[in-house]
């Protein structure tokens, strides 16, 4: 890791909503997606009403993107601690590995406003287990490139089934662009995370920040019950259930998130 803040200004954005409102909400993509993953939360009524300015990212390196030097969560933290203090960001929102970025905004003290975490883990356990074998294979000399790079052409075809019809190409589209390479080494540094930290519960309650967990009733992404009951039991964290969702919570429910983010949002 860095031992000194990393400068980085090659951020991928999209901005919707008043340009003179008053909050700001950051939103950051999860892992191998981008910008464009937000849209129908964008779109949905809640949001698109509100008074509200909505800063879409796509994470750095993820979906084709310019990668940061250092790969590492923290770093990923103190770069979307810096956007969000540069965009007068009152919110941070994250999906997936997005969501644990913006953990770590708050756990780091990168971010002490409220967060958002759509689908985060809490533990390397939590993980689909498909990423954890790749992350495996990923590791053996002769054998990691090429695993991550069939991985990666075979998994907007698997991906679609979770999407509605009328995105699927578009979305599809944008996971195609993402790099094997940089993939391989970002899934590495991810599960290293989880080694330097362990599990995420005591780290996001400590933290002091608001947060709200929010989990499809059908995500691949784990959590045990010793994590949910330490959630409930953190005064600062509110745990929600979306039925009807699996791991693309903001895309199968956008209208129930983009009340959640809305209300929290406005206060």
């Amino acid at each position: 890791m860095s031992s000194a803040p990393e400068q980085f200004d090659a951020w991928e954005i999209e901005e919707s909503g008043p340009a003179d409102a008053s909050t700001r909400v950051l939103l950051l993509a999860g892992a191998l997606c981008s910008a464009p993953f937000y849209d129908d939360l964008v779109a949905a009524p809640p949001l698109a009403s509100a008074p509200v300015r909505l800063v879409a990212a796509t994470l750095p390196g993820h979906a084709g993107t310019t990668p940061p030097e250092d790969l590492s969560l923290e770093n990923y933290a103190a770069l979307a601690g810096t956007l969000a203090a540069e965009r007068g960001c009152d919110v941070v929102v994250g999906h997936s590995l997005g969501a644990n970025i913006a953990l770590e905004m708050a756990a780091g003290g990168h971010f002490d406003g409220p967060v958002v975490l759509l689908s985060p883990a809490f533990s390397a356990s939590d993980e689909d287990k498909v990423l954890a074998i790749a992350d495996t294979l990923g590791r053996v000399p002769g054998v990691g490139a090429l695993a991550w790079s069939g991985l990666l052409k075979v998994a907007p075809r698997a991906m679609a089934g979770h999407l509605p019809e009328e995105r699927r190409a578009a979305l599809t589209a944008e996971f195609g662009k993402n790099d094997p390479a940089f993939c391989r080494a970002a899934v590495r540094h991810y599960f290293a995370y989880f080694g330097r930290h362990g599990s995420l519960v005591d780290r996001l309650r400590d933290s002091g920040v608001p947060a709200w967990v929010v989990r499809g009733d059908h995500d691949d992404v784990g959590l045990s019950p010793e994590e949910r009951a330490g959630l409930e039991a953190s005064p600062g964290v509110t745990l929600v259930d979306v039925p009807g969702a699996g791991h693309l919570v903001m895309i199968d429910q956008p209208v129930a998130v983009a009340e959640l983010v809305a209300r929290v949002a406005l206060g």
